[in-house]
């Protein structure tokens, strides 16, 4: 396993950034647990959510006394194709692993383990189903192990989650983006529901002028003059690029000089996202204002905070996803969003605020035209969609949540019971709460709940009795 280098953060640099209450509380926490040793395991060190999610909250443990590490496990390519097939069928696609292919994976996390000495650390905090078979060969000792699910696993090929359901029963706790997500086989007193976050403090959310945006998008070919229009994901089908690719040219005939970008990570653990970009690229061939941008071709967070601020609209056309932070990102810049009704977006883009939720490409064409031509409507959208992020989604609240959970299990509390048990924390969602983003109501057993305004009140009554309040 290798160790991932990370920068220093203060907690006081959010200040004036977060909300007061979540930096206050989080100072309470984190003085329960202050001198714990909590290790994070993860797949790969760049390209993806989870990756810059880590890079920022490790500083912040650590800033809090909390002694935090974040290592990587180590893999052929081989291991890499299976564990990219198993996230695929976990986000229900129909081919699960083959034999051959699930050796590879348990013998990968069987040396993974042996060159951990897990004793060391209080917490393990494992993401996604990558370095998931760790634990079933490592010596757990004293630790609390945490699987940390990032994707969709609404609707997991049966298969897929038989196999991966080995392995996670045997963590104290798993954590999921939301409710719906929790497969039926997990005991619901080993469940907590925390959505991510990004970090506003990150070179990628940082503020940036006008001037210096327009002077990067131009460097890389993007005239800042004429209307743009981007995507910022993985190069991966359940982001649909082809179908953006497609809305845009539904587009552009209506809005002269339209130009759209495409802008992808390669990740270390995705050998499939060379396919996606070569399709990407071959479909878009013919058209000068398509740019496909990569971070190996030298577009890092910079340029991709210029992208977000610079866009007139940002698309995010999932078919199926664990959350999108991307969305959070382009909200937190006033950028209205056109994105598809898929996993945690809507839980970002509610109440009216922040864009648009569409199921379809002419869907995603005729919204995308309509904020394009009405100006102070898509201004409206970005402001209040920065205003829900601020409440939400930014990084101090999602350290709150992840060391509450591990206060929790420290004191023998169950994870499921800490979503309620102060009453700030949104049974469906996991969002934390403040009284005016609240609103009570009632289960069939007449017990009161919080609920945010983004529909969790009508999943949580649809839910009620069948193991997932």
């Amino acid at each position: 396993m290798q160790t991932v280098d990370v920068g220093e953060l203060a907690v006081s640099a959010y200040r004036t950034v977060a909300p007061d209450w979540i930096l206050d509380a989080l100072g309470t926490v984190a003085e329960r647990l202050r001198g714990a040793r909590v290790l994070h395991l993860s797949a790969t060190p760049y390209g993806g959510g989870v990756s810059e999610l880590l890079r920022s909250a490790i500083p912040l443990y650590r800033d809090l006394g909390v002694h935090a590490t974040w290592k990587i496990v180590s893999g052929a390519p081989a291991f890499f194709a299976a564990t990219k097939k198993l996230h695929n069928a976990l986000q229900g696609a129909t081919v699960p692993l083959t034999l051959a292919e699930r050796a590879v994976y348990e013998e990968t996390a069987r040396r993974n383990a042996a060159e951990e000495s897990f004793r060391d650390w209080d917490f393990v905090f494992v993401h996604d189903p990558q370095p998931a078979a760790v634990l079933s060969f490592a010596d757990k000792a004293k630790a609390k192990w945490v699987w940390r699910c990032h994707i969709d696993t609404s609707q997991p090929q049966p298969e897929a989650w038989d196999y991966a359901a080995k392995f996670v029963d045997g963590y104290d706790a798993t954590v999921f983006t939301l409710a719906a997500f929790v497969p039926r086989s997990l005991a619901a007193d080993r469940v907590d529901v925390i959505p991510p976050a990004i970090d506003p403090l990150s070179p990628k959310n940082l503020s940036l002028d006008d001037r210096t945006a327009h002077a990067v998008l131009n460097w890389i070919g993007i005239d800042p003059a004429r209307p743009l229009i981007t995507q910022v994901s993985r190069f991966d089908p359940w982001k649909d690029p082809l179908g953006v690719l497609e809305a845009y040219r539904l587009v552009r005939d209506e809005v002269p000089g339209l130009q759209l970008a495409l802008v992808g990570s390669m990740a270390l653990d995705d050998p499939e996202a060379w396919d996606v970009y070569r399709a990407i690229s071959d479909a878009s061939r013919a058209d000068p204002e398509v740019h496909v941008f990569t971070n190996l071709t030298g577009v890092g967070n910079v340029e991709v905070n210029a992208f977000q601020r610079t866009s007139k609209a940002m698309v995010q056309k999932s078919v199926r996803e664990g959350f999108g932070l991307v969305v959070s990102e382009a909200l937190w810049k006033n950028t209205p969003v056109v994105a598809g009704r898929a996993g945690g977006i809507p839980l970002q883009v509610a109440d009216g605020s922040g864009g648009v939720l569409v199921g379809s490409t002419e869907e995603c064409a005729r919204e995308l035209s309509a904020l394009l031509a009405d100006h102070a409507r898509a201004a409206a959208l970005g402001a209040s969609g920065h205003q829900r992020v601020r409440r939400h989604f930014l990084l101090p609240r999602l350290v709150l949540d992840e060391l509450t959970l591990l206060d929790g299990l420290a004191h023998g509390d169950p994870p499921g019971a800490l979503m309620t048990r102060h009453g700030d924390r949104d049974p469906v969602c996991g969002l934390s709460l403040v009284p005016d983003d609240a609103s009570f109501t009632a289960d069939r057993d007449g017990a009161r709940h919080r609920f945010c305004s983004a529909g969790c009140r009508d999943d949580f009554l649809a839910t009620a009795g069948k193991g997932r309040s």
